[in-house]
């Protein structure tokens, strides 16, 4: 059983506007990501502080639960707010986002038996928002990491068993190497939209 978590808590500051809802060909970016992703899960939700927004999605809806700890208490909302074992999380700004790439993870997960399925994007660079997680030991490790007023959204993970995907790996499922293009600014959101219109 799998859940889908959708973050739409950023500021959109650089954007000016709320991304998440912005156009993207023609419907919601929000929903590009959803309908992307959707086949991969049985309960697909959303964390959002402003949820009057995004009633017209149809799912459930989670505010923070540890309001002003930034994207680890984000995390923290998804994982308590999921119903299912494993969960996917990903941003609800990256209009490339790899169902195949998901897939992987979510075998992986349940094959080497981790608690996270992580992809690196080159150098070491971890992506959490587009990553699985085992929701029962994931949970109380995020939770010590809030208490002890840690910040970095991974700053956990010495306390769970975290495979990492390499460039390698991932280079498989996101031959492009669009998966993990999160759009900040118009003009980001702009090549997207023409990459998108382009098929792909």
């Amino acid at each position: 059983m799998r859940s889908l978590v959708i973050q739409a808590g950023g500021q959109s500051s650089r954007m000016g506007q709320d991304k998440a809802l912005m156009p993207f060909l023609g419907q919601p970016l929000i929903v590009r990501v959803m309908e992307r992703l959707a086949p991969l899960a049985d309960e697909i939700l959303v964390t959002t502080n402003r949820p009057d927004d995004y009633r017209f999605l149809g799912l459930p809806l989670f505010p923070d639960l540890r309001p002003g700890r930034g994207s680890l208490g984000g995390l923290y909302t998804a994982l308590s707010s999921a119903k299912n074992p494993l969960v996917a999380v990903v941003a609800c700004d990256m209009p490339f986002a790899s169902r195949t790439l998901f897939e992987r993870a979510f075998s992986l997960i349940v094959q080497e038996e981790a608690d996270v399925v992580i992809p690196d994007s080159g150098g070491g660079m971890l992506e959490p928002l587009h990553a699985v997680y085992r929701r029962e030991t994931c949970l109380p490790a995020i939770q010590s990491a809030l208490e002890a007023d840690l910040w970095k959204l991974i700053a956990w993970f010495p306390q769970v068993k975290v495979r990492s995907l390499s460039p390698e790996e991932t280079a498989v499922h996101d031959p492009e190497g669009l998966a993990f293009w999160n759009l900040n600014t118009p003009e980001e959101f702009a090549q997207a939209e023409k990459r998108a219109a382009e098929g792909r």
